[in-house]
């Protein structure tokens, strides 16, 4: 994969191929560790390294941010994201940071991000009309704003699952970001300023091309570190 990256780069940047065309004429490239590889030949950064270690950084201020923002009662999505992390102020803190970023950015990601009941819809009806995001699967009820029991989540391109097998939401936003840079795709539009957000602040990648709506809550984060 490393001796083809020239070429495969000129291929997939040129010619813009459908997804289902990468993955047939690099299949080898849809794991986790050909993404994480082929990320940090992109970037000269690791993948999952940069963005948890980012992440981790980030996350406290980031749910104060949110807290403050839901005094208002404006953002009712965002509230029941941390009402639901109450509950279980254990392994999800990462979760609820990530989810509530869109929101707090007044953006929609219910095309983006979609729970799917492990025995409920088919897997084709869940991916309908999806061109780019995650689907996390769960078991059990989902009556909060994230599930507990997650059991799958998988990347999805052009209604096409690119790889899967994550049970933890942080590494599947992750891969996500990854495939985007893989593949050459641009931002989801529905949620272009979160995913701006995670490339210039969380890993800090270009961090002086960041829009004004971006600069705008790393600056509020920076006081909150004050």
């Amino acid at each position: 994969m490393s001796a083809t990256f020239s070429k495969r780069r000129k291929e997939i940047i040129g010619d813009q191929p459908l997804i289902g065309d990468v993955i047939a004429r690099w299949p080898a490239m849809f794991c986790e560790r050909q993404v994480r590889a082929e990320f940090k030949r992109v970037v000269s950064t690791d993948l999952l390294e940069s963005f948890l270690d980012g992440l981790d950084d980030l996350t406290p201020r980031l749910l104060e941010v949110y807290e403050a923002a839901t005094k208002s009662a404006k953002k009712p999505a965002l509230k029941a994201i941390l009402d639901c992390l109450k509950k279980d102020d254990t392994n999800e803190r990462r979760t609820a940071a990530l989810l509530g970023l869109p929101h707090y950015l007044r953006e929609e990601p219910s095309d983006i991000i979609r729970m799917c009941d492990a025995h409920g819809e088919t897997l084709t009806a869940a991916m309908e009309g999806m061109q780019l995001g995650l689907l996390i699967g769960y078991e059990g009820e989902n009556q909060d704003a994230f599930p507990r029991e997650v059991f799958n989540e998988a990347v999805v391109v052009e209604e096409t699952v690119v790889f899967h097998n994550f049970n933890d939401v942080p590494s599947s936003f992750a891969m996500h970001l990854g495939i985007i840079y893989c593949v050459n795709l641009e931002y989801p539009r529905a949620m272009k300023y979160s995913f701006e957000f995670l490339q210039r602040v969380v890993m800090k990648i270009k961090p002086d091309q960041a829009s004004a709506r971006v600069r705008g809550i790393r600056n509020k984060l920076l006081r909150y570190n004050l």
